[in-house]
């Protein structure tokens, strides 16, 4: 039925906005001026990151206990993703990472292949619709009574069109000379965070909850594969550079005992192994989904979204 879906698409995309909301404030590189001070004093409870973040929370376990009891245990992966989120804005590596390119790329690989695949997986859009009040539902689906709307949305999730996007983030962001902005400028670090999440959980909705479902599980192997494989490659052009790329990091790093070169091959590291291997065994688990559909229903895709 379309109004049920549009309504499904429009409570996803505020979550995602909710999600996304946090991560876009999430900057203050200037705080970082010292490496010196207590552990605790490297936290950040920014207003603007803890606000979303407990707000989306709170909608999620409000719209769940309306939820039925087997709907309810995809609440185990988006907190995880909460989680995740949470640690990477909000505990020192947010701060620690205008130090050392390693720990910020930890920072955004736990963005990207830690919480933005959890929180898709928990389905935010859905069970926070039901937080709401039935009016406001029934008004945001009239608001999103657009002709164009539904056929756009099935497009933007293509697999193959999410997955262009998000890779055009990943390498465009790394470029030096962008890299170098997003630790000088605060709104470029912002748009930085926003590109990487934004994309991420746009990526990894059209895997797991593409518009096809089933009949894209084979594009979703492809895609997480060639991921993978471009992360890599990506990861080891960073690691195996024959110079520091990154200038603000050659003065940090000797700070913490390493040069710039060690902290960026430590960065191209993580992106390299860590980060290759979620992929690489999110694609085996989703193969499994494709080839057993019952398996793969009760391990990843228990959707119970009727279109």
């Amino acid at each position: 039925m379309r109004v049920p879906c549009l309504t499904k698409r429009l409570a996803l995309l505020c979550a995602i906005f909710l999600m996304v909301a946090g991560s876009a404030v999430a900057h203050g590189l200037e705080e970082a001026s010292s490496p010196t001070g207590s552990w605790l004093s490297l936290w950040s409870f920014e207003p603007g990151v803890v606000l979303p973040l407990f707000v989306a929370g709170a909608l999620y376990a409000a719209g769940l206990s309306h939820m039925p009891k087997r709907l309810k245990r995809d609440a185990v992966y988006f907190y995880g993703g909460w989680l995740l989120l949470f640690v990477a804005l909000v505990s020192p590596i947010h701060r620690l990472g205008a130090w050392l390119f390693s720990v910020h790329m930890t920072q955004h690989e736990l963005l990207m292949v830690g919480a933005a695949p959890l929180l898709v997986l928990g389905r935010p859009g859905v069970i926070m619709l039901r937080a709401l009040p039935g009016s406001w539902a029934r008004g945001a689906v009239a608001g999103a009574e657009w002709s164009g709307l539904a056929a756009i949305w099935d497009a933007a999730t293509r697999p193959a069109i999410a997955w262009i996007v998000h890779a055009l983030a990943l390498w465009m962001w790394h470029i030096p000379s962008w890299f170098e902005a997003t630790l000088r400028y605060d709104a470029v670090h912002a748009l930085q965070h926003v590109s990487f999440l934004g994309t991420a959980l746009w990526f990894w909705h059209s895997v797991f909850r593409g518009p096809r479902r089933a009949a894209d599980y084979g594009w979703g192997v492809l895609n997480l594969f060639f991921t993978a494989v471009h992360t890599s490659v990506l990861g080891a052009l960073i690691t195996f550079a024959p110079s520091a790329l990154y200038n603000s990091y050659i003065e940090t790093a000797p700070r913490w005992g390493l040069t710039g070169l060690q902290d960026q091959q430590l960065g191209g590291l993580v992106m390299w192994i860590p980060a290759g291997l979620v992929y690489i065994l999110a694609a085996l688990c989703l193969l499994a989904a494709w080839l057993r559909p019952s398996a793969g229903e009760n391990l990843l895709m228990r959707s119970g979204e009727t279109r």
